[in-house]
């Protein structure tokens, strides 16, 4: 074979019509544990208790338990633990977690109005992914020339090359642009008619993610009687993710002389969401403090934009590039909340509760085109559901439970310690993967075929709070740990021509066969939040 002569191309694309891919998805539609101090040394368990701003998501109705007007702010700091190095974000950083007030206005002898805004981050993105394992004969290019085997890529560029399935006739191609740059640089050289791909010997990944989800809530609540607490919030949610990548597999020996290729990846991921919430709390016996508290959230209908921009380059300092901006939509399932609260005396509180959203239902949607609205005098995007990479999103996610308790006690009226627990089950399942076969553009834009599938999510929390007349101080600390089963990209059966997640040993060399052992991945992350408050 020839050494490849037309390595250093630039390739870009830029669509209006586009869906993003599950697993990046995934990562915009979920939530942390984060808020007030208290509350989240509590592990979050205040949706029946109420009078924390915190709660103002997760049971409106608990803003209606409030008999004074306040306001407070919360920061503090995160800290990865194990964390590989990395230059694009810090394994340490400082956080401005919350702020927010609530105006109360009594109505009559035991009821009350009250109003509240709070801004919260309910996504730190900050973290540091490292993985690295043996390939024995599989690699990211191999990939791309088994799913050009199949028929899932469109012929090079360059025109001296066709592809292998005569049924082809994907409207996307079914192809990443890792795909691109390697159909039109790997498997074709100059004036050679059979594709060839490369062998590697292992992988190493390093990856920095950081940003967050800002959430704008206001909230409309009261109480009848002291006995029936209702609740309404609004949330806009503010989009800021970024991530910068470079994966490297070292090749085994070959005739061009390639010991290495390396993936430059960097995304960035920006838009604004917008969420509704409704929840009630009531007491079942009047001269019982015990209540019960139900909440539902909408889904959050996302309208987001992500740009890309990919890099591979071998040992000999060949390049080839790629990248694109477009807009999608994203709409997030609903979720729903069960939750119990009860008191004794002033001293203790002990609250319990019980969320639950089917991931398997986020919806991806593709962008139609621009309409114009006469009666308004203005223009909107409608969109449809990219039914081909959401078919994949129900394989690959599934339904979330998450467990919550947490208690308070308070040796004295201005003294309080609290402990919580909070942990949800796993949103990926055991056998999802990234698919790049899709007749989507959730695959045509993928820029990164690596996934990890993340297993339950444990959160261990503890606090103190001191109350200074109307002044309150909090301190929370949060450990927060999973673990997940990391692959660099999708599998390939010979046998049945499938591509997918396979529970099997290291393939055979010499087979067209592609499986990789997962490498364990680990999330453990350890928070300090401080909130100042003022009650008046």
């Amino acid at each position: 074979m020839k050494r490849i002569s037309i390595f250093a191309i630039a390739i870009g694309f830029a669509m209006n019509m586009a869906a993003q891919e599950t697993y990046e998805s995934a990562k915009i539609a979920s939530e942390d544990l984060n808020g007030t101090a208290r509350f989240v040394s509590m592990g979050g368990a205040l949706d029946a208790l109420g009078a924390d701003i915190s709660t103002i998501r997760t049971n409106p109705a608990g803003i209606g338990l409030f008999r004074h007007s306040m306001v407070s702010a919360s920061f503090g700091m995160v800290s990865q633990q194990d964390a590989a190095e990395s230059s694009f974000v810090d394994a340490t950083n400082m956080s401005f977690d919350q702020v927010g007030f609530v105006y109360s206005k009594q109505t009559r002898e035991n009821s009350f109005f009250n109003f509240g805004f709070s801004y919260h981050k309910s996504r730190n993105f900050d973290y540091i992914l490292s993985a690295q394992g043996a390939l024995n004969g599989t690699s990211q290019n191999k990939v791309s020339y088994m799913k050009m085997k199949e028929g899932y890529l469109y012929p090079n560029a360059s025109g001296d090359g066709q592809p292998y399935s005569p049924d082809w006739n994907h409207s996307y191609s079914s192809c990443n642009q890792l795909d691109d740059i390697y159909a039109n640089n790997l498997f074709y050289a100059s004036g050679e008619e059979d594709a060839y791909y490369y062998d590697a010997k292992d992988y190493n990944l390093t990856r920095g993610h950081k940003g967050y989800i800002g959430v704008y809530d206001f909230n409309f609540s009261g109480n009848l009687n002291n006995r029936v607490f209702l609740g309404l919030t609004m949330g806009i949610h503010d989009v800021h993710y970024k991530h910068s990548g470079v994966y490297t597999e070292n090749m085994v020996p070959n005739p061009e002389e390639i010991s290495s290729l390396t993936a430059y990846d960097d995304r960035r991921i920006t838009g604004a969401g917008f969420d509704v919430k409704a929840g009630v709390i009531f007491r079942p016996v009047e001269t019982s403090p015990f209540r019960i508290g139900l909440s539902v959230a909408t889904p959050t209908w996302y309208s987001l934009t992500t740009t890309n921009s990919l890099v591979v380059m071998d040992n000999l300092g060949q390049k080839a590039y790629g990248g694109e901006t477009y807009d999608y939509k994203l709409y997030t399932p609903w979720k729903f909340g069960l939750s119990l609260g009860h008191t004794i005396g002033s001293m203790v509180a002990i609250g319990a509760g019980f969320d639950y959203a089917d991931y398997s239902a986020l919806d991806n949607r593709i962008i139609d085109g621009e309409h114009y609205d006469w009666y308004t005098d203005s223009y909107y995007n409608s969109s449809s559901e990219d039914v081909e990479a959401n078919s994949n999103t129900e394989r690959s996610l599934k339904g979330v439970c998450t467990f919550k308790v947490g208690a308070e006690v308070k040796p004295t009226p201005e003294m309080a310690f609290r402990l919580g627990y909070n942990v949800s089950t796993a949103m990926y399942d055991e056998k999802g993967f990234k698919d790049g076969t899709l007749d989507s553009p959730a695959s045509y834009y993928s820029s990164a075929t690596d996934y990890t599938n993340w297993k339950a999510t444990n959160h261990i929390t503890a606090g103190f709070g001191y109350t200074f007349d109307k002044l309150s101080l909090d301190l929370a600390y949060q450990y927060t740990c999973s673990k997940g089963d990391f692959k660099p990209f999708m599998e390939y059966d010979e046998a049945t021509g499938q591509f997918g997640n396979y529970d099997r040993q290291m393939n055979d060399a010499l087979s067209e066969n592609i499986y990789v052992n997962p490498q364990q991945v680990d999330f453990k992350r350890h928070q300090l939040i401080l909130t100042l408050g003022y009650h008046f």
